[in-house]
């Protein structure tokens, strides 16, 4: 009976969760964008990071995600500087990054530049030689038969010790370092690694914690309905797969359009799309061994079709390699070749209703039928404001016959020239190409 009141208690708390979500209004426009700083400079510094602000507010980046932020333990620390995801104190500085100082400048200079500031938490474990298990709370942590802390179980992770979630001192420091953060720094929000391996009844509490403060927005990373009581933004893995098949001809573009017939979310949550992110470039492969010449119409898919684009850093630069995880790797940023077409894809999504997301976003109406398996032809619609979307998900030159629908004056995104279009108009796709058209 116990467990059955606490199933009804657990459930009517997330349906509140969901109604009183304080999602700040500049999220609906807003693009972002993914930020190692150990990799960005030689230097590796918040300090040489913060001189770039600039150059990534005109290329259209609204939320900067940075990577976790905090000390790394040194007990079983992997390579040479370690895993950015073993944090031993929860309220410091990774020394590497610089000082408490220098993140709160460069936060404030963030902010005076409209932009905003998310920040890795790492919710599930601690390294095993945290400040937690220094001051004796080894309760706090899961142990093994010998009173040991562990692993998270099922990983290759042992740099790591498993957090206990039946402990509440536990959960109340938690949310209490999270709080700090958002409190004393005014950043903006969280990314949550693993945050689907965290009991949801947690993360309930702690957004709502952090709305007192100010209204935040939380990315999950994780994908699923149950996390929008406490997120507005999960992780569209699945899409993602279906991208890195699509360009090894093991999906096409039926299948897309399958996965946004069944793809229903709560009112006002929507994915993070993305072709590249730290995880898939350290472990998967860069965009370039993983999606070869389709990088490009998977991308202007992922920024117009529904959900937030995010950029991960050096994309704009073609970066051509697997960044190192756990040693110094800087990235190489003397190309700088995809600035322009990144710039068009965030500015767009920035300046154009149609593509907004949270309450007021509008889904892709599909033009094209799921028998032409290689084109994909959308519009999305909105306030007045429209998107027609033409991809063509193969290695040969297709021809487009456009729809009665797809009629109408549009300005072509990417040579941004007034075009007239007509229904039964023939149009040309090279191999994995692509046309924007906006109203």
């Amino acid at each position: 009976m116990k467990k059955l009141f606490f199933a009804l208690f657990v459930g009517l708390f997330a349906f509140v969760g969901t109604a009183q979500l304080k999602t700040p209004e500049w999220v609906q426009n807003a693009t972002i964008y993914e930020v190692n700083i150990r990799q960005f400079t030689p230097e590796g510094t918040f300090a040489a990071f913060e001189k770039q602000l600039p150059r990534l507010k005109a290329m259209g980046v609204d939320i900067l995600w940075l990577m976790p932020i905090h000390p790394i333990g040194e007990l079983n620390r992997k390579g040479s500087l370690g895993s950015y995801y073993a944090v031993r104190d929860y309220r410091g500085i990774n020394p590497e990054f610089g000082t408490h100082e220098d993140f709160q400048h460069l936060v404030d200079a963030a902010h005076n530049l409209g932009m905003k500031v998310i920040i890795d938490w790492v919710a599930n474990h601690t390294s095993p030689d945290a400040l937690w298990i220094e001051q004796k709370k080894r309760d706090w942590y899961t142990l093994d038969s010998l009173g040991r802390v562990q692993p998270t179980i099922g990983t290759d992770w042992w740099d790591v010790a498993d957090l206990n979630y039946e402990n509440p001192d536990m959960r109340k420091e938690m949310i209490s370092c999270m709080e700090y953060w958002v409190r004393d720094f005014n950043i903006d929000g969280y990314r949550c690694d693993v945050a689907g391996w965290v009991p949801m009844d947690f993360w309930n509490t702690a957004r709502a914690a952090l709305d007192q403060i100010k209204p935040v927005f939380m990315l999950a990373e994780a994908e699923g309905k149950e996390l929008y009581t406490a997120f507005e933004m999960t992780y569209g893995w699945e899409f993602h797969h279906i991208m890195n098949d699509i360009a090894k001809g093991k999906k096409n573009a039926a299948d897309i359009q399958t996965y946004f017939e069944r793809a229903e979310l709560p009112a006002g949550a929507f994915h993070m799309n993305f072709t590249s992110n730290h995880d898939e470039n350290s472990w998967n492969g860069t965009e370039m061994e993983r999606m070869g010449e389709a990088r490009f119409v998977l991308a202007v898919m992922a920024a117009t079709i529904q959900g937030m684009p995010l950029v991960y850093n050096g994309q704009e630069t073609s970066l051509d390699r697997r960044l190192k995880f756990f040693d110094k790797d800087s990235i190489n940023w003397d190309k700088m070749d995809l600035v322009d077409f990144y710039s068009r894809l965030l500015h767009l999504h920035q300046n154009t209703p149609a593509l907004y997301v949270g309450m007021k976003q509008a889904a892709p109406k599909f033009l094209s039928t799921k028998e032409e398996k290689e084109l994909l032809v959308y519009t999305r619609e909105q306030a007045g404001s429209k998107v027609l979307v033409l991809l063509n998900l193969s290695a040969q030159t297709k021809k487009v016959v456009l729809s009665e629908e797809a009629a109408g004056t549009y300005k072509n995104l990417f040579t941004d020239k007034k075009e007239n279009l007509k229904g039964k108009q023939v149009l040309t796709l090279a191999p994995w190409g692509y046309a924007v058209y906006v109203q």
